[in-house]
């Protein structure tokens, strides 16, 4: 897998130092939201947490996960091992049943009987 995603790597320009490993700082990426622990509860093997969450929100504001995620696609879609049917799940989540008899005011029943006799 990281044959594909490393000349995919940006390369780091105008820093006065180097980052540190591309792969290290993804597999941190990954171990966090794998556990579902927090951006300070990863592992000091992938390197310091801030250098990892601010490598992470950095490529998440400049479009790096979006450019990943469409050339992968393509490159897949282009060996045919990519499958591009949609399944849609229609789960209901329902609400506890002691949120279910709070009071709404949303003040649309008001409005649109004000709205309809002002129509009138």
């Amino acid at each position: 897998m990281w044959a594909v995603l490393e000349p995919l790597m940006p390369v780091p320009v105008g820093r006065s130092r180097p980052w540190t490993d591309h792969r290290l700082a993804v597999e941190g990426m990954a171990w966090k939201y794998r556990t579902g622990a927090t951006w300070r509860d990863v592992p000091e093997r992938f390197g310091r947490w801030n250098s990892i969450y601010k490598r992470f929100a950095r490529w998440a504001e400049d479009g790096t996960w979006e450019k990943l995620l469409a050339e992968v696609q393509k490159q897949s879609d282009a060996a045919g091992k990519l499958d591009w049917l949609v399944s849609i799940d229609s789960t209901i989540a329902r609400v506890h049943q002691h949120g279910a008899t709070l009071a709404r005011d949303t003040g649309g029943s008001v409005e649109s009987q004000e709205s309809a006799r002002r129509a009138a």
